[in-house]
This record gives structure tokens, C-alpha cells and sequence, in this order.
């Protein structure tokens, strides 16, 4: 229940506004994700952040090669990059996944969909971990990220640990934040202050929605969905 309430106070608020809710309680940078982790297209998402870490494979390596590296690839994943948080998404939660750096596709056109018929709202992480970007992006499924990779997961990362707290550029998310994202990049409000923040971030944008509505009627502007 808690959760649907935090959903729906901060459902409208763009990151900026966020930014400015957090800053006049004074958490002054704290929160806001580091700015090279980018939206893969112009999109917005608001979340409950659920968690999940990653680290960098330390082999063996297999020696597997056509034919038989297929079966090893199903272990891989069935053993060591496995993904035991997809079952427990729930409605309105926004995946924040530390995959330490790696430069590696964990996520891809298949896993996310099958995460947003779950209720995901989004996916940030550090590093890479997205891949197939032509299809998620046509799949309208909202994903932050360093960079875009093209690589599978074998041999790169390992499941390590899920429901605790992980760094996203910079941030540390806890599971049960609020997390804003939007063009503006990706912000993490602690679930203790959230409403606090909320308050002020409502202001904010009350304010800043009356001031450029009269700026659109001097402009002879058609209101549009930013102003009402």
C-alpha cells in the first residue's frame, strides 16, 4: 500500500523538480545519478527501486567450442548469471542493477519485456548491461545506462546478491527508494524522506507550471501537457 502511495505522490514530478525537493530538505547532492547515465530515448519512468548486484566472472573458462559451447551457455546462465529477481518484480518497481562496471548486455530485448509484463517501470544501471537497444527501444521499454553493449553475459559477470544496497553512478540505491528518471538523467530519493521531498517538489512544480502558462497564453502558445 505504501508503495502505491509513493507512486502516485511523485507520479508527475520531472527529475529536476525532484532535484529541488531533495535540495530544499538539504540533501544537496545527494541522490542525483552521475549524468553520463543517459535514457536509451526520450522517455520517463517513476519506480520503486528493487535491486540487484553483479561482479566480474572469475572462471574457469570453458574450453567449449560450436556445438558444444551451446549446452555450456544454458548452464551459464541456469548457474552462474542467473536472474532470481525477475520472479519477484511486482507492479511499479524500477530495477536498479550494479553489474560493477562490466561491459556486458545482461539486459536485452527478451528479458525486459518479460520484466514490463511483470510491472517493471524501468531499468537503470552502472556500466553497460543493455543490449538489442533497437527492439527495446521500439518496445518502449525504459532503460538508463553508461553505454550499449553487444555482448552476452558468459564468461563476463556472475550473480552475486539481490535486495541490498548497490552504487549506480555514484548513488547509493536502497531497495524501497523512490526512483525519477527522465531526460534529465536518473535521481534516487531516500524512501525515509520521500514525502518530505515530494511536498516540495510539488511546489516546485505548481510554481514553475503557472509561470510558463502565462508565458504560453503572451506567446499565443496552445497549451500543451507541461503547462496544465
Amino acid at each position: 500500500m505504501e508503495n502505491i502511495e509513493l507512486l502516485e505522490l511523485f507520479k508527475n514530478f520531472r527529475v529536476a523538480d525532484v532535484r529541488d525537493g531533495l535540495d530544499w530538505i538539504g540533501y544537496h547532492n545527494f541522490g542525483s545519478v552521475e549524468p553520463d547515465v543517459r535514457p536509451l530515448f526520450r522517455t520517463r519512468a517513476v519506480g520503486i527501486a528493487r535491486t540487484a548486484r553483479y561482479l566480474p566472472f572469475v572462471g574457469p573458462y570453458p574450453d567449449k567450442r560450436g556445438d558444444d559451447y551451446t549446452p555450456w551457455q544454458g548452464w551459464y546462465y541456469g548457474n552462474v548469471c542467473t536472474y532470481p529477481w525477475m520472479d519477484e518484480i511486482e507492479d511499479g518497481d524500477f530495477m536498479a542493477i550494479d553489474v560493477s562496471g562490466m561491459n556486458v548486455g545482461l539486459l536485452g530485448s527478451e528479458n525486459t519485456l518479460r520484466a514490463l509484463q511483470k510491472g517493471v517501470r524501468g531499468f537503470v544501471t552502472n556500466g553497460s548491461g543493455i543490449r538489442d537497444t533497437d527492439e527495446v527501444i521500439l518496445q518502449k521499454i525504459p532503460v538508463w545506462s553508461h553505454f550499449i553493449s553487444q555482448s552476452m553475459v558468459q564468461c563476463k559477470i556472475q550473480f552475486d546478491a539481490k535486495d541490498i544496497p548497490v552504487a549506480i553512478g555514484g548513488v547509493t540505491v536502497f531497495p524501497g527508494d523512490v526512483i525519477v528518471a527522465d531526460g534529465d538523467g536518473v535521481i534516487s530519493v531516500p524512501r525515509a524522506v520521500a514525502r518530505d521531498v515530494a511536498k516540495y517538489a510539488a511546489q516546485i512544480l505548481s510554481d514553475d507550471k503557472k509561470t510558463r502558462r502565462k508565458l504560453y497564453d503572451e506567446l499565443n502558445r496552445e497549451p500543451d501537457t507541461s503547462v496544465i
